[in-house]
Protein backbone atom coordinates (compact mmCIF):
# COMPACT_ATOMS: atom_id res chain seq x y z
CA UNK A 1 0.00 0.00 0.00
CA UNK A 2 1.47 3.57 -0.46
CA UNK A 3 -0.65 7.18 0.26
CA UNK A 4 0.41 10.76 -0.23
CA UNK A 5 -1.69 12.99 1.78
CA UNK A 6 -2.15 15.95 4.00
CA UNK A 7 -1.38 14.39 7.17
CA UNK A 8 1.77 12.25 5.57
CA UNK A 9 3.50 10.62 2.83
CA UNK A 10 3.62 6.80 2.93
CA UNK A 11 1.55 4.42 4.91
CA UNK A 12 3.17 4.43 8.30
CA UNK A 13 3.66 8.58 8.57
CA UNK A 14 -0.23 8.69 7.39
CA UNK A 15 -1.03 5.63 10.19
CA UNK A 16 0.64 7.19 12.63
CA UNK A 17 -0.93 10.70 12.31
CA UNK A 18 -4.64 8.88 11.89
CA UNK A 19 -4.49 7.30 15.04
CA UNK A 20 -2.72 10.79 16.37
CA UNK A 21 -5.59 12.44 15.34
CA UNK A 22 -4.30 14.87 13.29
CA UNK A 23 -5.88 16.96 11.09
CA UNK A 24 -4.12 18.10 7.77
CA UNK A 25 -7.15 20.65 6.84
CA UNK A 26 -5.22 24.62 6.41
CA UNK A 27 -5.57 27.42 4.70
CA UNK A 28 -4.91 26.62 0.76
CA UNK A 29 -2.33 28.43 -0.55
CA UNK A 30 -2.45 26.39 -3.93
CA UNK A 31 -4.29 28.82 -5.72
CA UNK A 32 -5.76 32.62 -4.65
CA UNK A 33 -9.14 31.63 -2.46
CA UNK A 34 -9.78 35.64 -1.54
CA UNK A 35 -12.90 35.82 -4.19
CA UNK A 36 -14.01 32.63 -2.70
CA UNK A 37 -16.11 32.14 0.48
CA UNK A 38 -14.51 29.16 1.94
CA UNK A 39 -10.48 29.17 2.41
CA UNK A 40 -9.47 25.66 3.90
CA UNK A 41 -9.31 22.57 2.58
CA UNK A 42 -6.81 19.26 3.33
CA UNK A 43 -4.09 20.50 0.91
CA UNK A 44 -0.69 18.49 0.57
CA UNK A 45 1.51 21.60 1.55
CA UNK A 46 5.21 21.62 -0.16
CA UNK A 47 4.56 18.26 -2.04
CA UNK A 48 8.06 17.30 -3.19
CA UNK A 49 7.79 14.65 -5.90
CA UNK A 50 11.67 13.87 -6.42
CA UNK A 51 12.13 11.00 -4.53
CA UNK A 52 9.70 9.26 -6.78
CA UNK A 53 9.96 10.74 -10.04
CA UNK A 54 12.89 11.81 -12.13
CA UNK A 55 12.70 15.39 -12.61
CA UNK A 56 12.50 16.11 -16.31
CA UNK A 57 9.23 14.19 -16.30
CA UNK A 58 7.67 15.96 -13.42
CA UNK A 59 7.12 19.14 -15.61
CA UNK A 60 4.50 16.69 -17.88
CA UNK A 61 2.75 15.27 -15.04
CA UNK A 62 -0.58 16.69 -14.02
CA UNK A 63 -0.90 17.01 -10.22
CA UNK A 64 -2.75 14.04 -9.61
CA UNK A 65 -0.79 12.16 -11.99
CA UNK A 66 2.47 13.17 -9.71
CA UNK A 67 0.85 12.24 -6.26
CA UNK A 68 -0.70 8.77 -8.28
CA UNK A 69 2.73 7.92 -9.15
CA UNK A 70 4.51 8.49 -5.72
CA UNK A 71 2.01 6.10 -4.03
CA UNK A 72 2.19 3.56 -6.20
CA UNK A 73 5.97 3.65 -6.35
CA UNK A 74 5.22 3.43 -2.29
CA UNK A 75 2.85 0.62 -2.93
CA UNK A 76 5.45 -1.49 -5.10
CA UNK A 77 8.47 -1.09 -2.31
CA UNK A 78 5.82 -2.02 0.36
CA UNK A 79 4.98 -5.36 -1.79
CA UNK A 80 8.59 -6.01 -2.34
CA UNK A 81 8.15 -5.67 -6.51
CA UNK A 82 11.12 -4.31 -8.44
CA UNK A 83 10.06 -2.04 -11.03
CA UNK A 84 11.69 -4.13 -13.74
CA UNK A 85 9.52 -6.70 -12.82
CA UNK A 86 6.47 -5.09 -13.62
CA UNK A 87 8.09 -3.60 -16.96
CA UNK A 88 6.40 -4.56 -20.04
CA UNK A 89 4.47 -6.92 -18.08
CA UNK A 90 0.68 -7.18 -18.09
CA UNK A 91 -0.60 -5.65 -14.76
CA UNK A 92 -3.86 -3.52 -15.06
CA UNK A 93 -3.61 -0.08 -13.45
CA UNK A 94 -7.41 1.00 -12.30
CA UNK A 95 -7.48 4.09 -10.97
CA UNK A 96 -11.15 6.51 -9.34
CA UNK A 97 -11.55 10.00 -10.13
CA UNK A 98 -13.70 12.67 -9.21
CA UNK A 99 -12.20 15.65 -11.18
CA UNK A 100 -8.64 13.65 -13.11
CA UNK A 101 -6.64 16.47 -13.65
CA UNK A 102 -8.56 19.46 -12.82
CA UNK A 103 -5.62 21.81 -12.15
CA UNK A 104 -4.66 21.29 -16.11
CA UNK A 105 -8.25 22.63 -16.91
CA UNK A 106 -7.71 25.38 -14.22
CA UNK A 107 -4.59 26.66 -16.07
CA UNK A 108 -6.21 26.10 -19.62
CA UNK A 109 -9.11 27.80 -18.74
CA UNK A 110 -7.26 30.62 -16.99
CA UNK A 111 -5.35 31.34 -20.31
CA UNK A 112 -8.29 30.94 -22.93
CA UNK A 113 -10.06 33.75 -20.80
CA UNK A 114 -6.39 35.89 -21.05
CA UNK A 115 -6.51 35.58 -24.77
CA UNK A 116 -2.84 33.71 -24.58
CA UNK A 117 -3.67 30.46 -26.22
CA UNK A 118 -0.37 29.96 -27.35
CA UNK A 119 0.65 29.25 -24.07
CA UNK A 120 -1.62 26.58 -23.90
CA UNK A 121 0.81 23.66 -24.40
CA UNK A 122 0.32 20.08 -25.30
CA UNK A 123 1.07 18.86 -21.78
CA UNK A 124 -2.11 20.72 -20.84
CA UNK A 125 -4.10 19.66 -23.44
CA UNK A 126 -3.23 15.68 -22.81
CA UNK A 127 -3.45 16.08 -19.23
CA UNK A 128 -7.24 17.93 -19.86
CA UNK A 129 -8.05 13.87 -20.76
CA UNK A 130 -9.33 12.15 -17.82
CA UNK A 131 -7.73 9.17 -18.57
CA UNK A 132 -4.61 10.45 -18.23
CA UNK A 133 -3.93 9.64 -14.44
CA UNK A 134 -3.70 5.81 -15.41
CA UNK A 135 -2.06 6.23 -18.36
CA UNK A 136 0.79 8.15 -16.72
CA UNK A 137 1.22 5.54 -14.49
CA UNK A 138 1.15 2.92 -16.79
CA UNK A 139 3.59 4.88 -19.05
CA UNK A 140 5.89 5.30 -15.86
CA UNK A 141 6.23 1.82 -14.77
CA UNK A 142 5.84 0.51 -18.55
CA UNK A 143 2.88 -1.65 -17.96
CA UNK A 144 1.58 -3.36 -20.81
CA UNK A 145 -1.99 -4.34 -18.96
CA UNK A 146 -5.47 -2.95 -18.82
CA UNK A 147 -5.63 0.82 -18.55
CA UNK A 148 -8.51 1.64 -16.79
CA UNK A 149 -10.10 5.37 -15.40
CA UNK A 150 -13.50 4.98 -12.64
CA UNK A 151 -14.74 8.95 -12.70
CA UNK A 152 -17.33 7.61 -10.22
CA UNK A 153 -16.69 10.55 -8.33
CA UNK A 154 -16.52 10.03 -4.33
CA UNK A 155 -17.07 6.21 -4.60
CA UNK A 156 -13.99 6.03 -6.95
CA UNK A 157 -11.89 4.58 -5.26
CA UNK A 158 -13.60 1.53 -4.15
CA UNK A 159 -15.23 0.96 -7.72
CA UNK A 160 -11.39 0.82 -8.41
CA UNK A 161 -10.29 -2.14 -5.95
CA UNK A 162 -13.75 -3.71 -6.54
CA UNK A 163 -12.98 -4.05 -10.12
CA UNK A 164 -9.65 -4.97 -9.58
CA UNK A 165 -10.71 -7.80 -7.04
CA UNK A 166 -12.77 -8.78 -9.97
CA UNK A 167 -10.03 -9.39 -12.37
CA UNK A 168 -7.61 -11.50 -9.77
CA UNK A 169 -10.55 -13.69 -8.64
CA UNK A 170 -11.57 -14.31 -12.18
CA UNK A 171 -8.14 -15.36 -13.07
CA UNK A 172 -7.10 -13.17 -15.61
CA UNK A 173 -4.39 -11.26 -14.00
CA UNK A 174 -2.04 -12.21 -11.04
CA UNK A 175 -1.37 -8.68 -10.01
CA UNK A 176 -3.45 -5.42 -10.67
CA UNK A 177 -2.37 -1.76 -9.35
CA UNK A 178 -5.40 -0.05 -7.77
CA UNK A 179 -6.76 3.13 -6.03
CA UNK A 180 -7.50 6.88 -6.49
CA UNK A 181 -6.07 10.28 -6.96
CA UNK A 182 -7.34 13.56 -6.42
CA UNK A 183 -5.91 16.91 -6.51
CA UNK A 184 -7.30 20.12 -5.24
CA UNK A 185 -8.70 22.75 -7.98
CA UNK A 186 -10.09 26.23 -8.18
CA UNK A 187 -13.23 24.08 -10.36
CA UNK A 188 -13.57 21.69 -7.40
CA UNK A 189 -13.93 24.35 -4.87
CA UNK A 190 -15.69 26.48 -6.08
CA UNK A 191 -17.99 24.16 -7.41
CA UNK A 192 -19.07 22.58 -3.47
CA UNK A 193 -19.21 25.95 -2.76
CA UNK A 194 -21.93 26.61 -4.58
CA UNK A 195 -23.43 23.68 -3.95
CA UNK A 196 -23.39 24.75 -0.41
CA UNK A 197 -21.76 21.47 0.47
CA UNK A 198 -18.79 22.92 2.44
CA UNK A 199 -17.77 23.67 5.73
CA UNK A 200 -16.03 26.72 6.86
CA UNK A 201 -13.06 25.55 8.72
CA UNK A 202 -13.75 21.96 9.97
CA UNK A 203 -15.04 18.83 8.66
CA UNK A 204 -17.27 17.44 12.03
CA UNK A 205 -18.79 14.27 10.95
CA UNK A 206 -21.86 12.66 12.68
CA UNK A 207 -22.00 15.56 15.52
CA UNK A 208 -25.16 17.52 15.84
CA UNK A 209 -23.32 21.42 14.65
CA UNK A 210 -21.94 19.57 11.18
CA UNK A 211 -21.84 22.32 8.50
CA UNK A 212 -20.63 20.16 5.96
CA UNK A 213 -17.32 18.57 4.06
CA UNK A 214 -13.83 20.24 3.94
CA UNK A 215 -12.19 19.27 0.57
CA UNK A 216 -8.75 17.17 0.48
CA UNK A 217 -6.31 15.96 -2.37
CA UNK A 218 -3.75 12.96 -2.36
CA UNK A 219 -3.96 9.49 -3.61
CA UNK A 220 -3.85 6.02 -2.18
CA UNK A 221 -2.74 3.19 -4.01
CA UNK A 222 -3.33 -0.45 -3.38
CA UNK A 223 -1.34 -4.01 -5.00
CA UNK A 224 -4.01 -6.69 -5.23
CA UNK A 225 -3.00 -9.85 -6.18
CA UNK A 226 -4.11 -13.32 -5.95
CA UNK A 227 -3.49 -15.28 -2.12
CA UNK A 228 -1.31 -17.93 -3.45
CA UNK A 229 1.03 -15.66 -5.31
CA UNK A 230 1.53 -13.90 -3.04
CA UNK A 231 2.04 -16.25 0.14
CA UNK A 232 4.74 -17.69 -2.61
CA UNK A 233 6.53 -15.27 -2.81
CA UNK A 234 6.54 -14.31 0.84
CA UNK A 235 4.84 -11.34 0.09
CA UNK A 236 3.29 -9.80 3.27
CA UNK A 237 -0.66 -9.67 3.25
CA UNK A 238 -2.02 -6.95 5.14
CA UNK A 239 -5.91 -8.48 4.60
CA UNK A 240 -7.96 -10.20 1.51
CA UNK A 241 -10.31 -8.49 -0.39
CA UNK A 242 -13.21 -10.78 0.34
CA UNK A 243 -15.86 -8.89 -1.42
CA UNK A 244 -18.30 -5.56 -2.30
CA UNK A 245 -21.32 -4.51 -2.94
CA UNK A 246 -23.05 -1.65 -5.55
CA UNK A 247 -26.04 0.20 -5.59
CA UNK A 248 -27.29 2.97 -8.09
CA UNK A 249 -29.57 5.13 -6.06
CA UNK A 250 -31.13 7.57 -9.16
CA UNK A 251 -33.02 9.16 -6.59
CA UNK A 252 -31.18 13.05 -6.65
CA UNK A 253 -27.79 14.37 -8.38
CA UNK A 254 -26.46 15.57 -4.73
CA UNK A 255 -29.17 13.58 -1.37
CA UNK A 256 -28.00 10.28 -0.58
CA UNK A 257 -30.72 7.89 -0.26
CA UNK A 258 -30.91 5.50 2.71
CA UNK A 259 -32.62 2.93 1.34
CA UNK A 260 -29.62 2.72 -1.81
CA UNK A 261 -26.86 2.78 1.53
CA UNK A 262 -28.26 0.07 3.09
CA UNK A 263 -28.85 -1.73 -0.41
CA UNK A 264 -25.19 -1.52 -1.07
CA UNK A 265 -24.07 -3.03 2.52
CA UNK A 266 -26.18 -5.57 2.25
CA UNK A 267 -25.12 -6.61 -1.22
CA UNK A 268 -21.14 -6.61 0.30
CA UNK A 269 -22.17 -8.81 3.38
CA UNK A 270 -23.54 -11.25 1.27
CA UNK A 271 -20.91 -11.11 -1.72
CA UNK A 272 -18.54 -11.97 1.14
CA UNK A 273 -20.42 -14.34 2.66
CA UNK A 274 -20.22 -12.86 5.91
CA UNK A 275 -23.03 -11.94 8.34
CA UNK A 276 -23.89 -8.71 10.38
CA UNK A 277 -21.97 -10.27 13.13
CA UNK A 278 -19.15 -10.21 11.64
CA UNK A 279 -18.31 -6.76 10.57
CA UNK A 280 -15.81 -5.22 13.55
CA UNK A 281 -15.65 -1.95 12.10
CA UNK A 282 -16.87 0.44 9.29
CA UNK A 283 -15.17 3.15 7.94
CA UNK A 284 -17.89 5.40 6.94
CA UNK A 285 -18.09 8.13 4.31
CA UNK A 286 -19.15 10.26 6.83
CA UNK A 287 -18.59 13.24 4.76
CA UNK A 288 -19.89 16.01 7.46
CA UNK A 289 -23.14 17.02 5.62
CA UNK A 290 -26.20 17.10 7.15
CA UNK A 291 -27.86 14.60 4.71
CA UNK A 292 -25.00 12.23 4.61
CA UNK A 293 -24.13 11.25 7.88
CA UNK A 294 -27.80 11.19 8.48
CA UNK A 295 -28.74 9.09 5.74
CA UNK A 296 -25.57 6.42 6.54
CA UNK A 297 -26.19 6.64 10.14
CA UNK A 298 -29.77 5.35 9.28
CA UNK A 299 -28.64 2.65 6.91
CA UNK A 300 -25.96 1.38 8.99
CA UNK A 301 -28.67 0.92 11.70
CA UNK A 302 -31.35 -0.62 9.64
CA UNK A 303 -28.64 -2.77 8.24
CA UNK A 304 -27.12 -3.95 11.17
CA UNK A 305 -30.29 -3.84 13.68
CA UNK A 306 -29.70 -4.27 17.45
CA UNK A 307 -26.14 -4.50 16.95
CA UNK A 308 -25.37 -1.42 15.12
CA UNK A 309 -24.23 0.43 18.80
CA UNK A 310 -21.70 -2.31 18.90
CA UNK A 311 -19.58 -1.44 15.48
CA UNK A 312 -17.37 1.47 15.83
CA UNK A 313 -17.71 3.18 12.97
CA UNK A 314 -15.90 5.99 12.33
CA UNK A 315 -15.17 9.18 9.68
CA UNK A 316 -10.91 9.67 8.48
CA UNK A 317 -12.32 12.72 6.61
CA UNK A 318 -12.41 14.48 9.72
CA UNK A 319 -8.66 14.82 9.85
CA UNK A 320 -7.81 14.20 5.97
CA UNK A 321 -10.99 16.33 4.14
CA UNK A 322 -12.89 14.73 1.34
CA UNK A 323 -10.31 13.66 -0.97
CA UNK A 324 -13.11 12.56 -3.54
CA UNK A 325 -11.97 9.70 -5.89
CA UNK A 326 -9.25 9.26 -3.72
CA UNK A 327 -11.04 9.08 -0.39
CA UNK A 328 -12.05 5.58 -0.24
CA UNK A 329 -9.12 4.02 -1.42
CA UNK A 330 -7.20 5.96 1.34
CA UNK A 331 -9.75 4.71 3.69
CA UNK A 332 -9.25 1.06 2.09
CA UNK A 333 -5.73 1.01 3.53
CA UNK A 334 -7.04 3.01 6.54
CA UNK A 335 -9.25 -0.31 7.33
CA UNK A 336 -6.36 -2.69 6.19
CA UNK A 337 -3.84 -1.19 8.94
CA UNK A 338 -7.03 -1.12 11.29
CA UNK A 339 -6.99 -4.70 10.63
CA UNK A 340 -3.11 -5.45 11.14
CA UNK A 341 -2.61 -3.14 14.25
CA UNK A 342 -5.90 -3.50 16.17
CA UNK A 343 -6.36 0.27 16.44
CA UNK A 344 -9.36 2.25 14.94
CA UNK A 345 -8.55 6.05 14.29
CA UNK A 346 -11.17 8.30 15.95
CA UNK A 347 -13.39 10.78 14.30
CA UNK A 348 -12.10 14.24 15.65
CA UNK A 349 -13.64 17.66 15.95
CA UNK A 350 -16.61 15.69 17.49
CA UNK A 351 -18.54 17.71 20.23
CA UNK A 352 -22.37 17.62 20.81
CA UNK A 353 -24.06 14.00 19.43
CA UNK A 354 -26.77 13.94 17.00
CA UNK A 355 -30.06 11.74 17.91
CA UNK A 356 -30.52 10.66 14.61
CA UNK A 357 -26.67 9.94 14.28
CA UNK A 358 -26.70 7.21 17.38
CA UNK A 359 -23.74 5.38 15.94
CA UNK A 360 -20.52 4.88 17.88
CA UNK A 361 -18.17 7.13 15.76
CA UNK A 362 -15.48 6.77 18.03
CA UNK A 363 -15.20 10.21 19.49
CA UNK A 364 -11.90 12.36 19.81
CA UNK A 365 -9.76 9.14 20.56
CA UNK A 366 -8.47 6.37 18.85
CA UNK A 367 -9.13 2.91 20.43
CA UNK A 368 -8.09 -0.31 20.14
CA UNK A 369 -10.39 -3.23 18.94
CA UNK A 370 -9.42 -6.65 17.72
CA UNK A 371 -10.41 -6.13 13.53
CA UNK A 372 -11.24 -8.99 11.83
CA UNK A 373 -13.41 -7.80 9.22
CA UNK A 374 -13.68 -4.37 8.30
CA UNK A 375 -16.41 -2.57 6.14
CA UNK A 376 -15.16 0.72 4.02
CA UNK A 377 -18.08 2.65 3.08
CA UNK A 378 -18.16 4.71 -0.33
CA UNK A 379 -20.87 6.87 -1.57
CA UNK A 380 -20.92 9.06 -4.14
CA UNK A 381 -23.03 12.04 -6.38
CA UNK A 382 -25.99 10.59 -8.18
CA UNK A 383 -26.40 7.43 -5.63
CA UNK A 384 -23.27 5.65 -6.70
CA UNK A 385 -22.78 3.48 -3.54
CA UNK A 386 -20.14 1.19 -3.41
CA UNK A 387 -18.97 -1.15 -0.34
CA UNK A 388 -15.97 -2.98 0.38
CA UNK A 389 -14.71 -5.47 2.64
CA UNK A 390 -11.30 -6.39 3.77
CA UNK A 391 -10.58 -9.63 6.08
CA UNK A 392 -7.90 -10.57 8.16
CA UNK A 393 -5.57 -13.52 6.54
CA UNK A 394 -6.54 -16.63 8.27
Amino acid sequence: MGVVSSIGIGKDEFWNNLIKGKSGVDKVNLFDTSKFKRHYAGQIKNFNPAPFINPEIVEFLGRASQFSISAAKLALDDANIKEKEIKGKEVPVIIGTTMAEANSLDISSGRILRDKFDNITKRLLLDAFPASIPRNIGYFFGTKGVNFLIPNACSAGNYAISYGFDLVKRGRYDLVIVGGSEALSRVAFQGFQRLYAMAQRMCRPFDKNRKGMILGEGSGILVLESLDKALDRSAFVYAEVLGYGLSSDAYHMTIPKKEGIKKSIEKALKNSRLSIADIDYISAHGTGTVQNDKAESAAIKEAFGKRYREIPVNSIKSMLGHCMGAASAMEAINCCMAIKEGIIPPTINYKEPDPECDIDCVPNKARKVNVKTALNNGFAFGGNNCCVVFGKTA
